[in-house]
Parts: C-alpha cells; sequence; structure tokens
C-alpha cells in the first residue's frame, strides 16, 4: 500500500534534529509523498525549501487564522511569488477559528477573503482551518469561495450537516488521527461512513495530534503513522484497506493536481 500524508508540518523545529530519519521512515512505512503545510510567511518558505529537497514531497503556502493578526498585503505578494514554484501545490492553511482567537475575528476573516483571492489567482485548491466559526466560514465559502479550484477541510471535526455542506461545495475530507482515539474520535467514527469514498483524504497534522497506537509510545506525529489513520478508516468504514489507500492515494493527487 502507498499512502500520502496530505497534511504535516514537517518544517517545524521539533523535527530539525532528525528531520532525515523522520523521512526514511515514512518511506519504510510505505509513505511515498507528504504536503508540507506552511501557516505564514516563514513556515511557506520552509515547507517549500523542504518540499525541494525530497522527491515526491510538496508543499502549500499559507497564513494560518492564528497568524492573521500579523498578516500584510505584503506577505501575500510574498506568498504569491512563492506559489511560482512548481513544487507548490496549494493555498494554506487558511480559515477561522474562534475557539482560541488568537487573532481577532476581523482580521481572520479579512485574510481568509484575501487568500481566497490569492488562491484564484494563483490558481490553487485551498486547505482550509475551521473551528467553531459558527457558521461565519460556510458564510465566506459560499460568497468567496471559486468552487473550480477545489479545497480540503482538513482535520475535520464537524457535525453531520457541516460534513454535507462541505460536500455540497466540493470539498475533500482530511480525516486526522482523531479517529483513532476511543472519546474524543467517537463522533468522527460515526460520521466517517458518510463521506463519500472519492472524497476522503488523511493527514497526521504532525506534529499534532498523534494517533493510537503510536501515541501510547510518542507525543511527536510524524507522517509515517499516517498508515494508522487509513487503517482505523478502513475499520470504521468496512472498507478494504488496500483498495481504500489506492482510492485515497487518487483523492489526494487529484486535489493537489499531482
Amino acid at each position: 500500500m502507498n499512502f500520502f500524508d496530505s497534511h504535516a508540518h514537517i518544517d517545524d523545529k521539533i523535527f530539525n534534529k532528525d528531520i532525515k530519519e523522520v523521512i526514511a521512515r515514512a518511506d519504510e512505512a510505505g509513505v511515498a509523498s507528504v504536503m508540507i503545510v506552511g501557516t505564514d510567511v516563514k513556515s511557506s518558505e520552509r515547507a517549500v525549501s523542504l518540499a525541494e529537497s525530497v522527491d515526491d514531497y510538496y508543499a502549500s503556502v499559507g497564513v494560518h487564522p492564528h497568524d492573521a493578526k500579523m498578516c500584510s498585503e505584503s506577505d501575500i505578494d510574498f506568498l504569491l511569488n512563492l506559489a511560482k514554484s512548481p513544487f507548490v501545490r496549494a493555498w494554506g492553511e487558511t480559515g477561522l477559528d474562534f475557539n482560541r482567537m488568537f487573532s481577532p475575528a476581523k482580521e481572520q476573516e479579512k485574510w481568509f477573503i484575501r487568500q481566497l483571492e490569492a488562491a484564484d489567482q494563483s490558481k490553487l485548491p485551498l486547505i482550509f482551518h475551521e473551528r467553531e466559526s459558527n457558521g461565519r466560514f460556510l458564510e465566506i465559502l459560499k460568497s468567496s469561495f471559486n468552487r473550480d479550484l477545489q479545497g480540503v477541510v482538513h482535520c475535520f471535526s464537524g457535525n453531520k450537516e457541516e460534513l454535507k455542506a462541505y460536500l455540497d461545495l466540493g470539498l475533500f475530507i482530511g480525516i486526522t488521527g482523531i479517529i483513532t482515539i476511543k472519546k474524543r474520535g467517537e463522533y468522527l467514527r460515526e460520521l466517517a461512513g458518510y463521506i463519500p469514498v472519492d472524497r476522503i483524504l488523511v493527514e497526521t497534522d504532525a506534529p499534532y495530534l498523534t494517533p493510537a497506537p503510536e501515541k501510547n509510545r510518542t507525543r511527536r506525529n510524524e507522517p509515517a503513522f499516517v498508515k494508522s489513520v487509513l487503517l482505523k478508516v478502513a475499520d470504521v468504514r468496512g472498507d478494504d484497506p488496500g483498495e481504500l489507500s489506492e482510492i485515497v492515494w487518487e483523492n489526494t493527487c487529484r486535489l493537489y493536481r499531482i
């Protein structure tokens, strides 16, 4: 089986000392491709540099809603230029996060809309982040998102109604290691069967959200562990793991135009 970790932050400094070993373990686990996701100007730049150095690794550029208060038009211009790299295959992660409120809501919305415009200008699919936006995220998507670009709701944690709305917009659904966690992942396991198989992506969100059983021995997530995510998705849906891995691979390549 081949796996594509559709969302990882292996540019994070926590990987500085052993990034070669992390990549080697991913390769040994059958993880043939990784999308390294940018969250601000510096991390986007690191993501592109890392993608350029590893075969079949790719990068996205963008500003996370947590960092929206520090975003500027010059940052968007920089990212637009960075997005010209052939290794950049997506814009994001961008969206709204009204849970921790590290940036004011108005700033989040302003730069979310601006990044939808930038993605449209770059003709790149989008990687979305949404948490407790009380419907505002969907309102903005319905009014400002070019559906032809496509996109993925990364680390999906919404309800059934939100899932339907995302699917109606033509979006893919990114599933993380949360699905493997007994209590926290219970509702996600219930919803997994409602996701059309051609819209499923799997991701680690490394170094966060370590799946079981790996979480029992390490706190740091890494791309090699995406295999555990896919196996759990296959289990709860009653799918053949081999067939599902092939479909999810094709889904990811279709979204990122690889």
